[in-house]
This record gives C-alpha cells, structure tokens and sequence, in this order.
C-alpha cells in the first residue's frame, strides 16, 4: 500500500511550522528558560485572578531538596475546549520539527478571529514566560507576538503553554519584552484563566517521574531536557475531562494522545543525530535540526512510514515510502542495506482528501501516485551507529549502494 507525505498549503502546516524555540534550561531546572537582564467553573473576572495567591502547588520540596508530592488528576481541560475544532496528537513531524514534536495542538482555523480562553488544568505556579517574537523553521521567517508559559503544578508535573496569544493581568503585569524570557512566581487556582490564543496553541505535559524509553540516549537531549519526560497528556485529566479531549484528538490509534519515543535498539525505527553535532542541541544554533533524522510513523495513520530529514537538498522534508515497506521496526544488522524511495501522501477521510481543519475519524494517509522525489538509503552497522545517505532526483533502481558522500548517524 502507497501511503506518504502531506502536501499542499495548509493551515495546519502554516502553524506548525511556526513554532518557536525555548531558550537553553538551567541546570537548576529543566522546565525554565534561564533567567532574562471552557473550563465552566473558572472565573476570569478580577477577583477571582485576584485569588491567585491562596493556591500553593500541591508538590513542594523538602528541607533536605527531595520532592514531596503525588500523581495528581487535572479537573479541568487546558483551553476552552468546546470552541476548539481539534486536537493535534503528539508525534508531528513537518519542516524544522524532523524528530517527532513533544505537544499536542489545540486548533480552531475555522473562525481565526476567535479568542479561545487558556486554563491551568490544576492549582500551580507559572515558574517561566518566553515572550517569543520571530518564527524558527526552513521557511521564511516570520514575526510573532506570544508566549510560552510553565506551570508547576507539583515538584515532579508541569504543563507547557506555547503560542498563548494574551495573558491574563497578573501574567501580563510580570511578562517580559518580545525577544526576552524571564523567571516568575506566579500562583494559580485550578481552572483559572491565564490567558487567550486565536487558532492554534501547543500544550503538554512534563513528569519527572517518567523517562521514556522510546529515546534511548537521554544525553542527545540535554538541550531540551524535558523531552525525555514528556508522556501523553490525557492520561493526567480526570475521565470525563478525557473523554472530552479524545473526543477532539484526530487519532483513533492508542495512545490517542499521540506518541513521540519511537526508538527501539538495534532497529532502524525511531529518531537519529548526525555523529559528532552534539544530538538534538545540533551543531548551528540556527539550523540545529539539520542533523536529524526519523524514520518513525505518521501520528495520524500509525501506519504510514516516514522518513523525517534535517537537510534534504539544503532543507528539512518529511516523506512517505513508496510501498511502504520495509517496516523499519524490522530493520536490524543482519538487514543490510535499505533503499526507501520518497514520495508524498495526503490524508483522506474515505474518499474526500481532508481538509486539514475539520474534526474527522479514521484519517487514511495514501500516496498520490505522484512522483519519486528522491532515495534514502540505510545501512544498521551496530545497534545504535546508522550508516544514511539521501539522494534527491533519483530511483532506487539508479542506486547501487552508498556514495563517499554517506554519512554516520547515531543514538
């Protein structure tokens, strides 16, 4: 079966590819930036923001530095979910996002003029705000006015905002300059509004308490410590809560929530870096994803295979494989060399090609027959040590193995 990369212009592509970058953590904390020179029941009238400081975190450090807190259940949804159209599930990979991303989508490109109210789903403390200003992608770069907020809601459990378009007085009175992030102290009742966004916003949720073992080398991501601690959201809201949300996501496969952590050792399947560029951080502060490279599954159709490159003809380009096949879960040592050819897929909802705004069940990835954009070759040398090379403009049946221009990846 022919299944592949989405194509077109799109909203959903226009937005993810604006996400930004949060700036290098402290070792002191790895959800905080460094320091800067409808949930029914929430009120955001003044007194009810007012309120703010009578709800302390429900996890809190001890004298001697050891974390005293317990799992909690989030009562209320992130954003004012009955306005929002969908959920994007975690796990996307588009333009600069080569590695599957570590947040869900909360969209609305139906009614852009929309203002979409922003929840702290339990009682917690806004530790950080990034006032993002410019666009981070291959594409051209564009300016943008919104933030990034962490909320600690235990010692152990955090959510992340990003692209909160507004903040509410007492986040807007402490946020800092476009361009600029700064540590806050800022206490929030569960529910509580903290602000607004209009179309897309990205959330998730950290725990420290898990590790996932889909990432096999948690040094490669010390840029982003967080990431390696970054399960599926809806597993922490209470039932009624998740449904909700499920019943938004625009997956149907378990986790619903989506999934990121794909790497299996001794397989191909899962996220690689480019020997010696310092893993996810990269080599260019500029272009850090250059370097990377994930031959994982599509978080709508789980699957479609795709190959997910940070530089293919000098930019970054995700692909389907023609065929399909092989599975790269099954690809090992004792494989040899692999040659997928890639081509484009788009989403289909039975025989209509999805809008890419609209909620829908059962979204089929499919490939359009269109044509072959180039090959990837692969070769597993040792469990975690990836021989690559991508060639633009040619078929499989031109190749016939590696060039001296191969490359070593690893994990």
């Amino acid at each position: 079966m022919n299944r592949p990369r989405p194509q077109g212009s799109t909203l959903l592509a226009l937005v993810l590819a604006a996400c930004g970058t949060a700036p290098s953590p402290t070792i002191s904390t790895v959800l905080a930036p460094t320091e800067s020179t409808s949930a029914p029941t929430a009120s955001s009238s003044p007194s009810a923001v007012a309120s703010q400081n009578s709800a302390p975190p429900i996890g809190v450090e001890s004298d001697d530095g050891q974390c005293e807190g317990e799992r909690i259940a989030f009562e209320h949804p992130p954003v004012e979910l009955d306005l929002v159209e969908v959920v994007v599930p975690l796990g996307l990979m588009s333009d600069s996002h080569v590695t599957p991303v570590d947040h869900q989508y909360f969209q609305n490109f139906k009614q852009p003029d929309l203002d979409i109210a922003v929840f702290s789903p339990a009682a917690g403390v806004v530790t950080s705000i990034q006032h993002m200003n410019q666009t981070v992608s291959d594409q051209q770069q564009q300016t943008i006015d919104d933030y990034r907020l962490v909320i600690e809601h235990t010692c152990t459990i955090s959510s992340i905002f990003i692209h909160v378009g507004s903040l509410s007085p007492p986040l807007a009175e402490v946020a800092p300059p476009p361009g600029e992030h700064t540590r806050v102290d800022v206490h929030l009742v569960a529910g509580e509004t903290i602000g607004t966004f209009r179309m897309n916003v990205d959330y998730s949720v950290v725990d420290m308490d898990v590790v996932l073992p889909g990432l096999l080398v948690p040094e490669h991501y010390e840029q982003e410590p967080w990431k390696i601690h970054t399960p599926d959201p809806f597993g922490y809201f209470i039932p009624a809560v998740r449904e909700a949300l499920e019943a938004k996501s625009l997956r149907t496969a378990e986790p619903i929530g989506g999934e990121l952590a794909y790497d299996v050792d001794g397989r191909l399947v899962g996220s690689w870096f480019l020997e010696g560029t310092n893993g996810y951080a990269g080599a260019d502060v500029d272009r850090y994803w250059a370097g990377h490279l994930t031959i994982a599954y599509d978080l709508f159709d789980p699957d479609q295979i795709v190959v997910s490159i940070g530089t293919f003809a000098g930019a970054a380009a995700q692909f389907g494989v023609r065929g399909n096949d092989p599975d790269p879960a099954d690809v090992s040592t004792a494989t040899g060399i692999v040659a997928y050819e890639l081509v484009d897929y788009d989403y289909f909802n039975g025989d209509e090609r999805w809008d890419r705004m609209s909620l829908t069940k059962g979204i089929d990835a499919r490939s359009d027959d269109g044509p072959i954009h180039g090959v990837a070759l692969f070769q597993l040398m040792e469990d975690r040590i990836l021989r690559a090379e991508f060639l633009p403009g040619v078929t499989a049946a031109e190749m016939e193995g590696f060039t001296p221009n191969a490359q070593t990846f690893e994990r």
